[in-house]
């Protein structure tokens, strides 16, 4: 094992730079992606299931599955709201996917929203959670 390996450690939110850089989606916004292929293909072929692979076909059904949010507004708010408290990438969609209803909860999924650098006490990871869940309400 290497050192390297040794050091990451996502509770802390050491988790390789690449993986910082990366951008990261919500179940919601994947299955919108994907219902926006769906309907180009339609629009271009009489027979869209005939150009829509297996694989298409079950990812599409799993993000909708999995999906929180329905709306394109909501999956935009949700991913502000998130944002707006400087979640990295990743806790923004595990928190965003997940919708935890408390801070035990949310830190307990996501242990690195903790992290002093950002100053998240329960109160604020509270507060993040109200602001997501009256999304859903109002859905």
């Amino acid at each position: 094992m290497s050192s390297e390996q040794e050091e990451e450690n996502a509770a802390e939110l050491k988790i390789g730079e690449e993986f910082l850089k990366a951008k990261c989606l919500m179940n919601c916004e994947v299955a919108l992606i994907l219902d926006r292929k769906y309907n180009q293909l339609q629009a271009m072929s009489g027979d869209p299931m005939g150009q829509v692979s297996q694989v298409f076909e079950k990812s599409q059904q799993y993000v909708k599955r999995f999906s929180r949010y329905r709306n394109a507004d909501a999956v935009r708010q949700v991913r502000e709201i998130l944002s707006r408290y400087r979640q990295a990438e990743f806790e923004l969609c595990v928190l965003g996917n997940l919708c935890p209803e408390t801070a035990e909860e949310a830190k307990a999924m996501v242990p690195s929203i903790t992290t002093k650098e950002r100053g998240c006490t329960d109160e604020n990871i509270d507060k993040m959670l109200g602001d997501v869940s009256l999304i859903k309400k109002f859905e």
